[in-house]
């Protein structure tokens, strides 16, 4: 593995020169500022490590365990409780629902009877903490984007059975590409200045918040990371159970790509070790390879069971040295740089680190409108205990393919479109583009494409049922 740790003497100065401008940056923690240091200077090493294509190798079933090979699980709610008892749950709520034309965090959207995901997170760990008398805590990893409004939104879970915490992610300085100097220092210090470097910094946020100790200390074991916005993210015992019998400290859940995930990064054995492939590391040459469904037929879920002591392990030794992920980005016409990483990138540095194949159903992430309009209509369901579930009377077991226009990609106009959420449930595909509006109590069956002429409202009646067509104006309804 190719790696330059010694900086040119260009780049030693502007590391330098960064140190002594961020070490006026009272706005952050000596940890944020040694964190960051640490980031670029590897960033400018240049230490990314080159992927040898010829000695990619598919992991086997031992390294990327199929769902139905984990250990069995008992019946015992005794042993269950044993389980849950070594548990935490963390969510990343860093982000925020701008891009569904939501202020705060995403996961204060409302995604089902006016349930947002905390709610139906809290309900999930609520009924599992009554159902076997232990106490599963709840972790939410907020950005500084997220925190106070997070803080505000927790109040009303206070009298549940739920020990909820939050703790701040880092938060660093924008560097501006022309002359590497850190952002706020240039006058801009508002929000704009700064960003949150990615989900890797997971395992330091949580040692530098004190939770970790805390959380070892009460006897905890491991910790499910996941998306606030994965539905299908729910406590799942059997691969606890798994992780705890096989002293795995960290374990991906991964699943069948189809033709909506070619993009999605992969598990691959490479030089004796499980590691993640993202499409940014795969050269020119390999994408389409990369993206075909034949060789890299996984992809990661970002649902991952980390072991609390290896992460306290790793942190102290400044060990996860993850993948560094370059964002360019522009603010007010200044070119700025943002360097990332990701949580499931940190696999190959956990001992006996695994993948587990896991049905599509622990995937089901809502990221614009269209997705909430699958998991808002009758294809799924949602249970007392806050599980979003998939109506067994779909046959196919693929989701709809669904393309909405730029009309209802804010999730105010998308709700104003609907006058009810239609029926799917023997969708194949659907297509809307301009100014279309839905009567209540619509079917959609096979694949439709509802399409308004420019200028043109184009309503679509109460009750009706479309099934295979092409529509273009309500002379085809």
């Amino acid at each position: 593995m190719a790696t330059a740790t010694t900086l040119s003497p260009a780049d030693a100065e502007k590391l330098n020169n960064l140190k002594s401008a961020v070490a006026g940056l009272n706005q952050i923690s000596e940890n944020e500022k040694s964190g960051f240091i640490n980031l670029v200077g590897r960033y400018l090493s240049g230490e990314a490590q080159h992927i040898d294509w010829s000695k990619i190798q598919t992991p086997t079933d031992e390294v990327v365990v199929p769902y139905d090979k984990l250990a069995p699980l008992s019946e015992d709610p005794v042993e269950t409780k044993k389980l849950l008892d070594k548990l935490v749950v963390l969510k990343l709520n860093g982000g925020l629902g701008t891009t569904m034309g939501c202020t705060g965090p995403k996961s204060v959207i409302e995604v089902r009877n006016g349930l947002t995901f905390l709610d139906l997170i809290v309900k999930q760990i609520e009924a599992l903490n009554a159902k076997f008398g232990c106490s599963v805590p709840l972790l939410l990893m907020n950005s500084f984007n997220t925190h106070d409004d997070t803080l505000k939104i927790v109040e009303k879970y206070a009298n549940s059975n739920i020990d909820i915490h939050t703790f701040n992610q880092s938060q660093y300085p924008r560097l501006v590409t022309e002359d590497f100097a850190p952002l706020p220092c240039k006058g801009n210090s508002g929000k704009d200045g700064w960003y949150p470097p990615g989900h890797g910094d997971v395992f330091p946020s949580l040692m530098n918040s004190g939770k970790l100790d805390a959380l070892l200390a009460k006897g905890k074991e491991y910790v499910f990371v996941a998306n606030s916005d994965n539905l299908g993210a729910i406590v799942d015992l059997k691969i606890l159970n798994h992780l705890i019998l096989n002293k795995n400290e960290y374990c991906m859940e991964v699943t069948p790509k189809t033709l909506a995930d070619v993009k999605g990064g992969t598990l691959i054995s490479y030089e004796g070790k499980v590691q993640l492939l993202e499409i940014a590391q795969v050269p020119d040459e390999h994408v389409n390879e990369f993206k075909s469904i034949e060789k890299f037929k996984i992809f990661n879920t970002n649902n991952l069971w980390v072991n609390l002591s290896a992460i306290k392990r790793l942190v102290e030794a400044d060990a996860l040295k993850m993948e560094i992920i370059p964002n360019p980005k522009e603010v007010d016409g200044v070119k700025v740089l943002q360097l990332e990483t990701a949580a499931g990138a940190a696999i190959k540095f956990f001992d006996r680190a695994i993948g587990a194949n896991v049905p599509r159903s622990r995937f089901l992430p809502v990221k614009a409108t269209s997705d909430l309009l699958l998991v808002q209509s009758d294809l799924y369901t949602l249970t007392d205990e806050g599980y979003v579930i998939r109506n067994p009377a779909r046959s196919n077991p693929s989701n709809p393919s669904i393309e909405l226009g730029p009309e209802f990609k804010k999730v105010a106009n998308f709700l104003g479109r609907f006058k009810s959420i239609p029926s799917i449930i023997d969708l194949d595909s659907l297509k809307v583009t301009g100014d279309v509006w839905f009567g209540s109590g619509v079917t959609l069956k096979g694949k439709v494409s509802v399409a308004a002429k420019s200028g043109v409202k184009l309503e679509i009646p109460d009750g009706a049922v479309i099934a295979n067509k092409d529509i273009n104006g309500p002379e085809d309804i």
